[in-house]
Parts: C-alpha cells; sequence; structure tokens
C-alpha cells in the first residue's frame, strides 16, 4: 500500500544544506565531520546542484531551480544561505532550454560557469559580467554534437581537463584538454572511457589536496542521486586515465532519499539533499506536465 502511495502521489523535494569543515578534513576523515544544517525550505521543488564561490568577499551559492509542473529547469542564485535572496541568473543562449548543473569556477580573477545545456547539444563557457555576477556573457562553444550532461572542468597539471558525459549512457565518461580556456578541447584518446554506474556521471567541483586529483561522481547504482562517491585519480595525461573509488558520502536526514553534488568553499562543504513528499494534487501536476511536454514535441516537430 505505502509503495502505491508513493507512486500516485509522491514526488522528490530538493534542497541545499551545509557543513562547516576543510576539503583536507573531508579527504582525511572520509566523511563529514558533523550533521548537514539544512537550508529552510524553499517553494521550488527542486533546489539542487548548487555550487558555491566567494565574490568580492560575499558567498553566493549557484544552483538549479525547478518546479514539479514546469519542464525546463532555470539556474538561480542566493547569498547568506538563505532563499529569500534568491535572484534569476541570466544571458543564456539559447534561453528557452532546461538548465542545470551551473558548474562556476575563478581564473585569474575572472568567474566563469558551464551550465548543462544537454538541449542544445553542446558544451559552452559562459562568463560572468564583472558589474552584475547574475548576468552571464556567452563566451565560447567547448564542445557540440551530443546531448553532454554535467559537465566539470579543472586546471591540473598545467592542462586544462574537462569531463563530461553523454545522456542515457551511464558507463562512459568523456574527457577533454586544453592549454587554455581559448584554446581547443582536444578529445582524450581513450574516448569513451568505460567505468561501472557509480564512477560516471559527475557530481561537482574536482578539487585537488596535496597534489592529489579528486572528482566526486553520483552513485546511480539504485537510484538518480543515491548518494556521492569520492574518485581518487591516479594519473591523468594525454594518453592515460586512471580512478578508483576513495570513499562514499550518504545522504543526511531528513532528506535521506538522495544527495547528488557537492561544493567547496573556504572551509565549507555544500551538498543538496532529496527526500520524498506527498499530496493529492501530485497526479494533477504529472497530468500537467506530460500535457505540455506533447505541446513542446509537437511544436518542435511542426518547426522541422
Amino acid at each position: 500500500m505505502n509503495k502505491v502511495i508513493d507512486r500516485y502521489f509522491g514526488a522528490d523535494k530538493w534542497n541545499i544544506g551545509f557543513v562547516e569543515q576543510s576539503i583536507e578534513d573531508l579527504i582525511c576523515k572520509k566523511k563529514f565531520n558533523g550533521k548537514v544544517i539544512w537550508l529552510e525550505e524553499d517553494k521550488a521543488d527542486y533546489s539542487a546542484d548548487p555550487f558555491v564561490v566567494n565574490i568580492n568577499s560575499n558567498l553566493f551559492i549557484y544552483y538549479e531551480e525547478l518546479n514539479f509542473w514546469k519542464v525546463k529547469g532555470k539556474i538561480s542564485r542566493i547569498n547568506n544561505f538563505n532563499f529569500d535572496t534568491k535572484q534569476n541568473v541570466t544571458g543564456f543562449s539559447p534561453d528557452d532550454i532546461h538548465f542545470s548543473y551551473p558548474y562556476v569556477f575563478e581564473e585569474k580573477s575572472n568567474f566563469y560557469c558551464i551550465p548543462e545545456t544537454a538541449d542544445a547539444g553542446e558544451v559552452s563557457l559562459y562568463q560572468f559580467s564583472q558589474e552584475n555576477y547574475t548576468q552571464l556573457n556567452k563566451k565560447r562553444v567547448l564542445l557540440e554534437g551530443s546531448r553532454y550532461v554535467d559537465t566539470s572542468i579543472v586546471h591540473y597539471n598545467g592542462r586544462y581537463w574537462l569531463f563530461t558525459n553523454i545522456d542515457g549512457k551511464l558507463n562512459d565518461i568523456y574527457i577533454y584538454h586544453s592549454d587554455s580556456l581559448e584554446g581547443e578541447f582536444k578529445p582524450h584518446v581513450l574516448n569513451p572511457i568505460q567505468v561501472d554506474t557509480k564512477s560516471c556521471r559527475g557530481a561537482g567541483n574536482l578539487f585537488t589536496v596535496g597534489g592529489q586529483l579528486y572528482r566526486p561522481t553520483q552513485n546511480l547504482e539504485l537510484r538518480y542521486g543515491g548518494s556521492i562517491i569520492i574518485n581518487k585519480i591516479s594519473e591523468l595525461s594525454e594518453r592515460s586515465f586512471k580512478s578508483e573509488i576513495d570513499f562514499e558520502l550518504l545522504p543526511e536526514g531528513p532528506y535521506l532519499e538522495g544527495m547528488h553534488n557537492i561544493s567547496f568553499g573556504s572551509n565549507l562543504i555544500v551538498v543538496d539533499g532529496k527526500r520524498r513528499r506527498h499530496s493529492v494534487i501530485t497526479p494533477v501536476h504529472r497530468l500537467l506536465k506530460k500535457i505540455t511536454n506533447r505541446k513542446l514535441f509537437s511544436t518542435k516537430i511542426g518547426q522541422e
């Protein structure tokens, strides 16, 4: 009976939380040093894929926002860990597709974002306006031709390394590399690199501790966004790649249904979490969503 109720009346609710802990301490302990402090929930159904960044001594979180009855996610920003400060992030092109996973990083005092834009069939690099950090300017297309998801980038050993996945391919990593953000991103000679479902899809900031490179991934073995795997990359060059699982971070209560993104600030770790909630209007929301999807599909077919 519980399964039937959950199937017809249950829906996911994602929220953002944080732990006051350094990356070094996380790697040493291989677990959080305390309970996740969860934000007071926003009205949106999905507040997920958080990326934390310090801009002009202010701490901001960029994340995906999605309401259950809508088809497309958008990118929003908050500060002071408060959804009341929420602002829309603009400047995406095209602007009428689903956006998620806003991978934000800093390079030479400039801030950049590589959002997930699978619906556009590309991976693009955006730069934040220094006058308005909710405004993005599209710099260039890095990859095109496939439904790339959860693209992550890191500067390591003098090169930029871009890790991405293709929607639906749960056992393949695609790596690209370049000597600069302006240069061509060349495919790794081993592409596609086969891995298991625990170590495939990206789950937040790549990072180094003591010169060792780590890559978070989503554990998809049981369900979407089940937990976070921290992988240790032992070899990364233009011709080689080796990685192994170091440890797993499990969901934290009351968001025990999943956790699938991690980001790091100064002595701060930001994650997301999923719980199930139930409502009598959930079937209505699902019906409206199906109708909207069909209309969008029909419009697309008509345009083609």
